[in-house]
């Protein structure tokens, strides 16, 4: 089974950035890989996405202001976060899809906490 592990997450002002990192145990290259996140209160959003391709999905509020970016190689996923805001304020959580069956793994969460 694999394991995921996430960094990168902590406390910013508004308008600054972040850039979470998670690394597989295994293999990425054939797996989409993405980021959830979820804020107390509220259900688990999808944040982005990127397939084995290099094929990259954005939830809309997340539109010009994330980045995610994949390195094969390192068997990690990036999210870069830019112009953050108050809102953005959850508990990011890294996942892979095995690709025959669609099983999810995923990450034990990185807080990202942004202060007005």
């Amino acid at each position: 089974q694999v394991q995921l592990v996430e960094s990168g997450g902590g406390l910013v002002q508004a308008g600054g950035s972040l850039r979470l990192s998670c690394v597989s145990s295994g293999s990425i290259s054939t797996n989409r890989m993405g980021w959830y996140r979820q804020a107390p209160g509220n259900q688990r959003e999808l944040v982005a996405s990127i397939s084995s391709a290099g094929t990259t999905t954005y939830a809309d509020s997340m539109k010009g202001r994330f980045t995610i970016s994949r390195d094969n190689a390192k068997k990690t996923v990036y999210l870069q976060m830019n112009s953050l805001k108050p809102e953005d304020t959850a508990v990011y959580y890294c996942y892979i899809r095995r690709p025959y069956d669609g099983t999810m793994y995923w990450g034990q969460g990185t807080q990202v906490t942004v202060s007005s």
